[in-house]
């Protein structure tokens, strides 16, 4: 089976450099601040986000290599997003990520919403000093975006009347916008050809939305290890996923748990059971394998390297997660 080490081959050495990057990207002389932020690196992850960065760089460059601003942009991404799971976590109450506390449950809430507001303001910083202007809008945008899926999230929560476009739109804002940005923004710092800049915000775009269909799969199926965090989560929290949407269509019993926000003892447990005796999660398989197909479609077949291969193969690797 492919593994997320397998896949990153091209960039070994460029994720080498990066994770050591980011701890020197935080620069703050404020010990709190800096442990609080440090404590989130050191909690690893995949580095998925980055590596996309990496790759569809060396794949649009005609010479095969990572600019020193694409590197940068990279660990930007990395930064933004790991500011985005502070606030996340904060919001939704969850105690553990990647197997370690979370920040504010290590620190405190204030800390924690200070060293997610400074990782966000570090990363605005670096943007800025690309010295790229059309690559800072389109970066800049995604922090936009993040507030805007948590307030569609928040406003929605326990919502039994959510569609699956309301959940869609969320899923971009929250978890696509990034991938989709960064993706463009690389090409931006290779070439000028807007249709290129467009299929990889494509790409983007639609392995963001199977990536976020089949974390919202692992909530119900998975692991706390493959997810990050405890499994049911996002239902104890309100955030009614896919898999669940789909199951409301066959089963109206699960319609009595939301309405009392799973308060009831056991709640979870049996929404759970519900959910997979229906063909809501296979539903939302199915829509998360759409959504690869329309991204592996976007990137031009041009492009025949090892970079390329990679990214097919990181297509692949995300809907398999949960097997």
């Amino acid at each position: 089976m492919t593994t997320s080490n397998d896949l990153f081959i091209p960039i070994k050495q460029d994720l080498l450099i990066l994770n050591n990057n980011l701890r020197k990207m935080i620069g703050t002389k404020n010990p709190i601040l800096y442990a609080a932020a440090e404590h989130l690196f050191e909690a690893g992850g995949k580095r998925i986000r980055p590596a996309i960065v990496l790759l569809v760089s060396q794949m649009t460059n005609q010479e095969q290599i990572v600019l020193n601003e694409q590197k940068r942009l990279a660990e930007i991404t990395e930064i933004i997003h790991t500011a985005s799971l502070v606030h996340d976590d904060i919001i939704d109450e969850c105690s553990t990520r990647r197997g370690v506390n979370t920040v504010h449950n290590t620190f405190n809430t204030k800390v924690a919403v200070l060293a997610g507001d400074f990782l966000f303001a570090q990363s605005s910083w670096y943007l800025a000093n690309l010295n790229n202007l059309e690559v800072v809008k389109t970066i800049s945008k995604v922090i936009t975006d993040f507030a805007e899926g948590e307030i569609r999230q928040g406003t929605n929560n326990f919502n039994v009347n959510i569609s699956i476009n309301d959940y869609i739109e969320k899923s971009f804002y929250k978890t696509a916008s990034l991938i989709a940005a960064s993706c463009k923004g690389a090409v931006m710092l290779n070439c000028e050809n807007k249709i290129t800049q467009n299929n990889f915000y494509q790409y983007g775009k639609h392995l963001g939305l199977a990536f976020q269909i089949i974390d919202d799969i692992l909530d119900i199926i998975g692991s706390d290890k493959s997810l990050g965090k405890p499994a049911g989560s996002d239902l104890k929290n309100g955030n009614l996923t896919l898999p669940l949407i789909f199951a409301l269509e066959e089963n109206s019993q699960l319609y009595k748990f939301i309405r009392r926000e799973f308060q009831n003892k056991g709640d979870i447990e049996k929404a759970i059971a519900m959910i997979k005796k229906t063909n809501g999660l296979q539903k939302a398989k199915d829509l998360a394998e759409e959504h690869i197909q329309a991204a592996l479609h976007s990137l031009d077949n041009e492009y025949n390297c090892q970079a390329n291969n990679s990214l097919k193969l990181i297509s692949y690797y995300i809907t398999h997660r949960i097997y």
